[in-house]
């Protein structure tokens, strides 16, 4: 196989409670990208669609992350790349990882699938690193891997897949304005208090176990971030209403998607999770800020190959 055309999903990056840690995958929004060998070596990116983007390799996060991985293989050649860009920078729902991810998903299949998954994580993160001064990876682990995903170490890499409830579905409202994930992280404080964190301990605990036992309730209940989200919530108009919002029109959750400003929902069904939407599009309609909104279920396979 010489060329691939593959799929990169949005992702919802540390999903209420589980800050730099916990990230999913969604299934109706996401990227394109054509990858394809060349004699060549190194990397070219050859065209960019829907967004403003560098063509320069170094300046670009999907050739950064393909860069990391070509330095570890034994390949003689090199890659080009075609991006479809559908995920605005800025949203909140991983568009630099989808493009980092993407990238060395499809260049290992074009190579036969040498590295692992957790491999792949690894080089995607100098994409992230290059997005947001920070190699986090909330975001492209669940969009390589699929589904949700916790981040358990850092150093070394540890990454643990963790079950889809069938009936969970994602909505989302990406405000049509731009929150730089570099420029959130600078407003968090560096410390927080034992009360905080016992608080958010439980909870990562308590959604973890809800994922694993099918228990909606019990990831309602966990759905809760005693930590950032009182921070980055300043910057997003209306965040408090929508959330209430969607919390009385039966989600099970809500919360900052990665650093905002879009606003994730979490609900069981996909009646339930088209009244939040509905809910949202009412409440957002109020504040004269263009909108989209996104309804999916949970992505459980991740990047993947399409015709």
């Amino acid at each position: 196989m010489e060329e691939i055309k593959v799929f990169c999903p949005a992702t919802i990056a540390n999903v209420s409670c589980g800050f730099d840690v916990l990230g999913l995958a969604l299934d109706s929004v996401g990227d394109e990208m054509i990858v394809r060998k060349t004699s060549a070596k190194g990397i070219r990116i050859t065209k960019i669609l829907g967004q403003d983007l560098p063509l320069e390799t170094e300046k670009n996060v999907s050739g950064v992350a393909g860069l990391a991985l070509l330095h570890e293989s034994n390949f003689d050649g090199g890659f080009e790349i075609e991006i479809d860009k559908r995920i605005k920078p800025g949203s909140g729902i991983g568009s630099s990882a989808a493009s980092s991810a993407g990238a060395v998903w499809a260049m290992n299949e074009l190579l036969g699938r040498p590295f692992s998954h957790l491999q792949l994580v690894k080089f995607a993160m100098q994409g992230e690193k290059l997005a947001s001064d920070v190699a986090h990876a909330d975001n492209v682990a669940p969009a390589i891997y699929g589904g949700f995903t916790l981040v358990r170490s850092y150093d070394p890499l540890d990454i643990i897949p963790i079950p889809t409830p069938s009936e969970l579905v994602a909505t989302v409202i990406h405000p049509q304005i731009e929150i730089k994930t570099s420029d959130s992280r600078k407003i968090l404080k560096t410390t927080i208090s034992l009360e905080k964190g016992i608080k958010q301990w439980g909870n990562v605990g308590g959604l973890i176990a809800g994922l694993f036992q099918n228990d909606y309730d019990l990831i309602g209940r966990s759905l809760q971030d005693h930590i950032v989200e009182p921070i980055r919530s300043i910057l997003i108009p209306g965040f408090d209403e929508i959330k209430a919002n969607a919390l009385a029109s039966g989600a099970l959750g809500c919360g900052i998607s990665g650093s905002g400003p879009s606003i994730f929902a979490l609900s069981k069904g996909m009646e339930t999770a088209q009244s939040v939407a509905e809910s949202m599009k009412e409440t957002y309609s109020k504040f004269g800020i263009p909108f989209d909104i996104h309804i999916s279920k949970i992505n459980t396979q991740g990047v993947k190959k399409i015709a």
